[in-house]
């Protein structure tokens, strides 16, 4: 939008702590917050917008919620962080021009929403991508070394108290890591594995430069690239596009004894391709923030692979991530009032 406005009403449609809200306010004065505690589901721990399940409206409360988030211009999170509710608001709310979403992958909610066109087109949507960037491309760094070190064989060992021979370990600055994805995440993760002395290759659709990434590899060359490399980091969102990017031929085409981290989205992966590159030794250690069905099935043997790391999606968590999207929130705020780009706008023909 090119027009300055004076002013945004915004509700705070998830749990957010009233020292937050006013740091929104503090930050961009021409946003107002409104809030109702007593009306959304509390947290029950770091950045759990989602807020306590076992919460429930009265009927006089959801009406009172229904109101509240129906009266915005703006909305701090998706209503509950449910779909179904942001569908409601949109077709009860024609004054609403801009939803944030909490989840870096914001996109999909938006998806499942199933908006009509004309709603795509009136409401810009955004999502909290960056904001995770740090703590996911550490996790990113952990699975790495952790198949470098091969973490499986010394915990297995000192479970046996077992001392062996000596033997070789991988060396980080002697690698070739590929990151599968240049967005937020995966420049953070580049910064990282740079400084650590690694050779960094990563995946664009742009072409543009990226902040300590020695080679590009258009998205076109991913089986040719992971020929050449030694461990891929994924951080690629879960789009109709990326579905089982990395599958059977992508596995099959590594270097022997590949390191695989992912911390994008699970339904990157093809996990049953990925689970017979791990049997036969085609990937040597996979670490696995996310998965494509989340929990993760009892049932599946990525529990209990020795050559597999599980990390409940968990990897982003911080307590500072409230305040990292607040910030975000009210920076993008006064970029829609003052008619600038805004940061990471979810594309409604891809939902990324």
């Amino acid at each position: 939008m090119s027009e300055q406005s004076t002013g945004l009403r915004v509700v705070a449609a998830v749990p957010l702590r009233e020292e937050l809200c006013a740091l929104i306010e503090t930050l961009e004065p021409r946003v107002t917050v409104v809030r109702d505690p007593a009306l959304t589901k509390p947290m029950r721990g770091p950045a759990d917008w989602a807020g306590d399940p076992g919460f429930v409206r009265t009927p006089a409360q959801q009406a009172a919620f229904d109101e509240m988030v129906d009266s915005a211009d703006a909305l701090f999170g998706i209503p509950d962080v449910e779909p179904a509710a942001l569908a409601r608001t949109v077709a009860a709310n024609p004054a609403l021009r801009w939803v944030m979403t909490t989840a870096a992958g914001g996109g999909a909610q938006v998806r499942a929403a199933d908006l009509p066109r004309a709603a795509l087109d009136r409401i810009v949507f955004t999502t909290s991508a960056g904001v995770h960037g740090g703590p996911l491309a550490e996790f990113a760094v952990f699975g790495v070394m952790a198949g470098a070190k091969n973490l499986p064989r010394l915990a297995a060992d000192q479970d046996a108290r077992t001392w062996p021979d000596r033997w070789e370990m991988r060396q980080l600055d002697e690698m070739t890591v590929l990151i599968v994805g240049l967005g937020g995440i995966g420049a953070a993760c580049a910064q990282r594995f740079h400084a650590l002395g690694a050779r960094v290759w990563g995946t664009t659709r742009s072409g543009e430069p990226v902040e300590g990434v020695d080679r590009l590899v258009p998205l076109g060359e991913l089986t040719d690239a992971v020929a050449e490399v030694d461990a891929i980091v994924i951080t690629l969102p879960g789009t109709d596009q990326t579905h089982h990017l990395i599958d059977a031929s992508v596995l099959r085409a590594a270097r022997p004894g590949l390191i695989l981290a992912s911390v994008g989205r699970g339904t990157v992966i093809d996990e049953a391709a990925l689970l017979d590159a791990l049997d036969d030794g085609q990937v040597a250690f996979a670490a696995l923030d996310v998965f494509e069905v989340e929990p993760l099935p009892s049932s599946s043997p990525l529990w209990e692979h020795p050559h597999v790391l599980v990390s409940p999606h968990t990897a982003a968590l911080s307590d500072r991530e409230e305040e990292r999207i607040a910030r975000r929130f009210a920076e993008d705020a006064t970029r829609l009032l003052d008619g600038a780009p805004m940061r990471a706008v979810v594309d409604t023909v891809e939902f990324y």
